[in-house]
């Protein structure tokens, strides 16, 4: 475990970096938001796209990889939501461990996937991302708009979010690439790997920026069954979805990575645009960031 934990070093010392640079100041911290949509919309998807297209992947492998990040995320919602009513929490509360469990940090995912398994586990992650990511925002907004917001968002709009999200469009186009065997000119590989070589590394900085320490005191019971149901029992819900649809190797490392770390910024901000709890949502993440730094390598050790 201890040679998982150096491994993964690198990884949280960026996020480290990142919180030291939003309290310096420094460059300004009007750089923060633009640089999450520079990183979220110029450089992910490019990152995304060029790992997909040059791995040499094995289709039923990311298939089942796929179905089980479907599987895990499905089990995580129906436990959610087969405890709601015990939890002593107002809707907008539930809405915000709801997203706090069955989201992940995608450039914390990829720094430790890249850190462990190189090129080929970022492929491997680029394709569950597919999966995951339109899972993930159809499910959180139902869940805001059911028990937080004060009217249900418009099935049209969310369908076409979902559609023009960068990942997705990235993913889905890289496949359709390699199902056809389209080539892709080397220059333009090349341009698209420098593209997306910067983009785990300013992911981590941004991760870092954005948390926020002036809430971590408040709401314990909600803070505490969220880090429960995230970093513990999600990645066993992943480990248990492997097992079922035989995913092993590296893909099922990747499912373990996944499931272990913690909530992303992206919670927040839907939180904030439907009406949920968005200062408990950024409170969560914030914790969830924290304590991940001891589970995602327990995780790995025992899981992976």
């Amino acid at each position: 475990m201890l040679a998982i934990g150096l491994s993964l070093l690198p990884v949280f010392l960026l996020i480290v970096l990142g919180v030291l640079l939003r309290r310096a100041s420094f460059p300004g911290d009007a750089l923060w938001a633009p640089l999450e949509r520079l990183v979220y919309f110029v450089l992910f998807p490019p990152l995304l796209f060029q790992t997909i297209v040059t791995a040499k992947l094995d289709h039923d492998e990311a298939l089942r990889l796929s179905g089980a990040f479907l599987l895990g995320i499905t089990a995580m919602a129906a436990i959610l939501l087969a405890i709601r009513r015990a939890l002593p929490v107002s809707g907008a509360a539930f809405s915000s461990i709801f997203q706090g469990a069955i989201r992940w940090n995608s450039y914390v995912a990829l720094g430790v996937v890249a850190a462990l398994l190189g090129p080929r586990g970022v492929a491997l992650a680029a394709v569950a991302f597919a999966t995951m990511v339109p899972a993930v925002n159809l499910l959180s907004v139902w869940v805001i708009t059911r028990y937080a917001g004060d009217t249900p968002a418009a099935g049209a709009a969310v369908i076409r979010a979902l559609i023009a999200n960068p990942l997705i469009i990235a993913c889905l186009a890289a496949l359709l690439v390699v199902g056809l065997g389209i080539p892709v000119p080397d220059f333009l590989l090349r341009t698209l790997k420098t593209m997306g070589d910067s983009t785990i590394a300013l992911g981590l900085l941004a991760v870092g920026a954005a948390l926020d320490f002036a809430h971590l005191r408040a709401s314990g019971l909600t803070m505490g069954v969220t880090i429960g149901l995230k970093l513990l029992v999600m990645p066993l819900l992943m480990a248990a979805a492997c097992m079922v649809l035989g995913v092993t190797g590296d893909a099922r490392l990747v499912a373990i990575v996944c499931g272990s770390v913690p909530s992303a910024s992206s919670a927040y901000i839907l939180a904030r645009q439907l009406g949920g709890d968005a200062k408990l949502m950024a409170t969560l993440i914030t914790a969830l960031t924290l304590v991940s730094v001891a589970t995602v390598p327990l995780a790995i050790a025992l899981l992976g």
